[in-house]
């Protein structure tokens, strides 16, 4: 059984003694080892190939916050800015911004928070001034919001109605449309999908492989025909699948790549849609002592040590294992050095 989790963990098989193992300091029962292979000083580096998807990350849902008849929706694949109107309601613009939590209640004189500081933020970035960007709206952010009001074609009451804004990450490219022309909508409704406008890798995995998945740690992508670029894990979703009929939920690891570095872009620049590998590293350690996994020996007491072959005789030692990668394994043990020769199945 030790010898099958080594197998397991390493990716190949331990190299057992004949007659149950052998014990510390005993001679090997058969003589020298079959084969044999010097112990080497190297970087372990504990890294999986998964497929993944070239596209532009999870798409969102943006739900209306108005009352009224959709007069105007934006093409698939359009791309909006902040200030750029996102679809139309009753002939009025419902108006891009960027942040990061939703607008929820009406902006006037005398409201405070988190919120009026994001949208004075967003008014201050889009050109209109003579206010401070802090958390107070205060008649000066109120003859700023008129003027903006003006600009974009509605009433100008200087509060900011719910609904009037959506906030959002950042630029975003329509990815679909759940509603059309003509629809009467009220709040909650659907109207369109977006992503993000940069390119983004998704790769889905199974639960047991969610080590590899580190929120900011580093993956190569290897693009179609393209040298593999380096990029950094972004987001980290758990995705339950509630299946067919009479089928279980089960449950996956979403992971989101985005590729906004001037290297990644320019590389998936030619590609829409694409599959890709994208390389893990879930481990890595640096100038430790390795042999092959076939190596290891399963101990009678338990535990594993190697064979040590020197001056024509072999013995049994026992080591700690640490991290095992692409074959080979971390070791540490008393005498155990570089070029120490160890015994192994092939």
């Amino acid at each position: 059984p030790a010898a099958a989790a080594v197998a397991a963990a390493g990716g190949g098989g331990a190299y057992v003694a004949l007659g149950g193992g052998g014990r510390p300091g005993e001679a090997a029962a058969t003589g020298l080892p079959p084969h044999t292979v010097e112990v080497t000083r190297q970087t372990l580096k504990d890294t999986e190939t998964v497929d993944g998807e070239l596209g532009y990350g999870p798409a969102r849902i943006a739900a209306c916050g108005l009352k009224g008849t959709l007069t105007d929706l934006p093409e698939s694949g359009a791309e909006i800015e902040r200030g750029r109107e996102l679809y139309e309601v009753d002939g009025d613009p419902v108006v891009l911004m960027y942040g990061s939590k939703p607008a929820y209640r009406p902006l006037r004189t005398g409201t405070e928070g988190a919120d009026v500081k994001r949208f004075e933020a967003n008014l201050s970035a889009l050109g209109y001034g003579g206010f401070t960007v802090d958390d107070a709206y205060t008649s000066a952010t109120a003859e700023a919001v008129r003027e903006w009001q003006d600009d974009i074609g509605v009433a100008e009451t200087g509060i900011v109605e719910p609904g009037r804004v959506v906030f959002a990450d950042g630029a975003v490219r329509v990815d679909g449309l759940q509603a059309s022309v003509g629809e009467p909508v009220g709040p909650g409704a659907k109207v369109l999908a977006y992503t993000g406008t940069v390119k983004a890798v998704t790769v889905e995995l199974e639960t047991s492989e969610q080590r590899m998945a580190r929120k900011g740690a580093a993956v190569e992508v290897a693009l179609p025909e393209n040298e593999p670029v380096r990029a950094e894990i972004d987001e980290v979703t758990t995705v339950i699948d509630q299946g067919g009929q009479g089928e279980e939920p089960t449950t996956k690891v979403e992971v989101t790549v985005w590729l906004d570095s001037d290297e990644a872009a320019k590389a998936a620049a030619g590609y829409a849609l694409a599959s890709v590998d994208v390389t893990f590293t879930a481990g890595q350690k640096e100038d430790v002592l390795t042999v092959p996994v076939t190596a290891l020996v399963a101990l009678s007491e338990g535990g594993f040590g190697v064979e040590v072959v020197k001056d024509g005789a072999s013995a049994f030692v026992p080591v700690e294992t640490g991290l095992f990668a692409g074959g080979r394994v971390e070791i540490s043990g008393p005498g155990i050095t570089a070029g120490t020769v160890v015994g192994t199945a092939e």
